[in-house]
């Protein structure tokens, strides 16, 4: 029996109504099997060489950094990516990094850098999803259905053992919402 547990309690959010500069060169950590969004948060425990390395290089700038899905057997990254700004870290005894990642938007891959260091680092666009940024009040006529949908995934989740904290779910926004259930949903990540 598959069982997912989500941690919900420690959001933060930044006020996203305000004109953010975003990187257009970012470094980038491909991990296969995780999709991250804006609005949400992932945890990580960093623990590589080069991974290490390059948090300290964004610990260093502007705590930016971008994660994508890694290709299956391949060192090909997929096109679309989330760009997420460190809001938590902690050292370990062991030198790793503990450190909690916030979605800020969506960017597409333009081209890699080539460059010396240990890690990937990609030219990227974010044009496609300004309206990531966009913190706005939606007034929709389909609250009912979405309302609906949410109590049909409780169902699901229910008959699946798939474990989801409701109570803290039930905090978040809308977007939030929908965005945190597309990365833990028991799908491909190719459906994802």
């Amino acid at each position: 029996m598959t069982r997912l547990s989500l941690g919900l309690s420690c959001f933060f959010y930044y006020n996203l109504n305000m004109k953010i500069d975003l990187p257009k060169t970012i470094s980038v950590f491909p991990l296969s099997g995780i999709i991250f969004f804006p609005k949400t948060n992932l945890p990580l425990n960093i623990f590589e060489p080069r991974y290490l390395a390059l948090v300290n290089d964004c610990f260093k700038s502007n705590k930016y950094m971008g994660m994508i899905q890694a290709k299956k057997n391949s060192t090909d990254v997929y096109s679309i990516g989330c760009l997420g700004k460190i809001t938590e870290h902690k050292k370990t005894k062991d030198g790793r990094l503990l450190l909690n990642l916030t979605g800020v938007s969506r960017f597409e891959i333009k081209s890699e850098i080539n460059n010396d260091k240990i890690y990937r680092e990609f030219e990227v666009s974010y044009e496609k999803f300004s309206g990531d940024l966009i913190e706005e009040k939606k007034e929709t006529l389909m609250e009912e259905k979405i309302a609906d949908i949410f109590q049909k995934i409780k169902i699901f989740f229910k008959k699946n053992g798939l474990l989801l904290n409701w109570n803290e779910f039930e905090k978040l926004d809308q977007d939030q919402k929908i965005n945190t259930l597309a990365m833990i949903a028991p799908i491909s990540n190719e459906e994802k």
